[in-house]
């Protein structure tokens, strides 16, 4: 969901169309539609102003009530994947999520869940070769 235009911009649109110039113009002007100049004029006249509504707040994600766990989960043994949290979520709570809730509860809670280096290494040689092998049978086909 975007964020609402700033009181700002709201109240410097009426202003123009105040001072004469018609919704339309005003919305060219301060470069916005001319749908939201029209709507903020009415919003103007019906309530007094053009200031946006609160936006309700719009987390009711199943994994709230199950915070406690979760951030212990994290806390507890931190190289789990999110897709082992919630297979792990799943089979001790009974409630099943999506990699990505997780993610977004976790992102949410403020705990940076980053992917870990790879403790091993590698596991083998890199299979780009060097040398001029390549470079050597393209001149000869020059």
């Amino acid at each position: 969901m975007t964020r609402p235009y700033s009181l700002d911009l709201r109240e410097r649109v009426v202003l123009a169309v105040e001072e004469g110039s018609s919704a339309r113009g005003a919305a060219d002007l301060f470069s916005i539609s001319p749908s939201s100049a029209i709507k903020w004029m009415a919003r103007l006249r019906r309530m007094g102003s053009v200031a946006p509504t609160p936006r309700p707040e719009s987390n009711k994600s199943k994994l709230n009530e199950h915070r406690e766990w979760l951030l212990a989960v994290v806390k507890g043994e931190s190289d789990l994947t999110l897709e082992e949290i919630a297979d792990l979520f799943l089979s001790e709570r009974g409630v099943k999520a999506s990699p990505s809730a997780v993610w977004r509860f976790y992102e949410r809670n403020g705990v940076s869940y980053k992917k870990k280096d790879n403790p091993r290494g590698r596991t083998g040689q890199s299979r780009r070769r060097t040398g001029t092998h390549g470079l050597e049978r393209r001149a000869a086909h020059a």
